[in-house]
């Protein structure tokens, strides 16, 4: 790939062989993104205050005006209460399914918040409008089935693609694709909750909000993240591919089958008869929820092997231990890093997966001659881990 005598990306030698020999240290680690980041970070404001300024408007101020303003603030209240637990429950599962290496948490947050102030806004605002333009059943019907899934997965999807451009040093492939896409997914169905639960509580029907709160919160919670992951998967294949088209399609795939499902599963619930056929579905829900964790945890395993292979010349070379690299290649390294260790422990683990993670991109850069971010985090990462070491943070006995 480089002609005798020259040197290939930063780290490597002649012929692309790695060259390990140690630079003087530099403080930190490089950030050559940091502009785009700054960009990203903009977007992601702008983003949080449309949506927070479309959400009071719509279910503050307008409920204050029609003259159900304390009804209505009453029954979100109680639809909070409701809701908020469930969504810091099934928080813990994508945590546990990004256990190799733990996507940093402030990524995790600003994913959360996106889906529960932007992405609601923002489709909250569009579905009704063209329910309103609409008008009468058929209104309802296109904005159920048409309007919300291709507004919703759209503005759930734009964050997993913004991280996608934006934070390319914290996103590596299809689990974090999916890690990011449930986020978001999560923030959304929670605050969706949170109105569908009030508007229940104002229903003078009784038993409403006990119905709606057994399908949505306990039947059925993980239908936006399910939704929300195909896009999640369709932009991480686009970020490990090495293939133009596919960097292209993929994401556009993602989201169609994100809408795809999403609109399958609304229309069900709107034909004659649709708690019952809800009913007939749930099993087979069930049956499709299981196969995609199971697709997940091969995936999730996937990633472990990927870390494995990218160290096993650190090893060799006296960078890590053999018992080091059992640990962070582990399925729950982290946790016992943290038990052992502490936060220093973690730093310790994210820092050797995140070195064989940017290995992996590299190798796959300079198959295609090209260069990659993840190239100049190589020798700042290994300097890290010695340094962590040398503080006492390895989390082997």
């Amino acid at each position: 790939m480089y002609p005798p005598g020259s040197q290939g990306p930063q780290g490597y030698g002649q012929y692309g062989q790695a060259n390990y020999r140690q630079p003087p240290a530099a403080p930190g680690m490089p950030d050559p993104e940091r502009g785009r980041r700054m960009v990203g970070c903009g977007c992601w404001t702008l983003g949080m205050m449309v949506g927070a300024v479309l959400l009071v408007l719509l279910f503050v101020l307008f409920p204050a005006v029609t003259g159900i303003g304390a009804a209505m603030l009453e029954a979100m209240c109680i639809g909070a209460a409701l809701a908020i637990p469930g969504m810091v429950v099934y928080l813990t599962v994508p945590r546990l399914l990004d256990r190799y290496d733990p996507e940093p948490w402030y990524a995790l947050l600003m994913a959360l918040a996106w889906g529960a102030v932007a992405a609601c806004g923002i489709a909250a605002l569009i579905n009704s409008v063209v329910e309103a333009a609409i008008g009468g059943d058929v209104g309802a019907f296109v904005g159920m089935v048409i309007s919300a899934p291709v507004v919703e997965e759209a503005a759930k999807g734009i964050l997993v693609l913004g991280y996608f451009y934006f934070l390319r040093r914290e996103f590596d492939g299809v689990v974090d694709g999916i890690i990011y896409a449930t986020f978001v997914a999560i923030g959304f169905a929670a605050v969706e909750n949170v109105i569908y639960y009030a508007r229940a509580g104002l229903d003078p029907e009784q038993g409403a909000l006990q119905v709606t709160f057994l399908l949505r919160g306990v039947l059925t919670p993980w239908a936006h993240p399910l939704f929300t992951s195909m896009t999640g998967i369709g932009v991480g294949v686009a970020r490990e591919t090495s293939k133009t088209w596919v960097r292209f399609a993929a994401p556009l795939a993602g989201y169609a089958g994100a809408v795809t499902l999403h609109a399958i599963w609304n229309g069900a619930t709107t034909l004659p008869g649709g708690g019952m056929i809800v009913c007939l579905m749930l099993p087979l829900w069930l049956i499709f929820v299981a196969t995609f964790l199971i697709i997940v945890a091969v995936l999730v395993r996937r990633r472990g092997s990927i870390i494995r292979a990218h160290l096993v010349d650190e090893v060799a070379l006296g960078h890590l231990s053999q018992q080091e690299l059992d640990l962070v290649a582990s399925a729950f390294g982290g946790l016992t890093a943290y038990f052992r260790k502490g936060r220093q422990g973690t730093e310790f683990v994210r820092a050797v997966a995140r070195l064989a993670l940017s290995k992996w991109h590299s190798a796959r850069a300079m198959k295609q001659v090209k260069h990659t971010v993840s190239m100049d985090f190589i020798l700042p990462l290994r300097r890290k881990i010695k340094d962590l070491r040398d503080r006492g943070a390895s989390p082997v006995r």
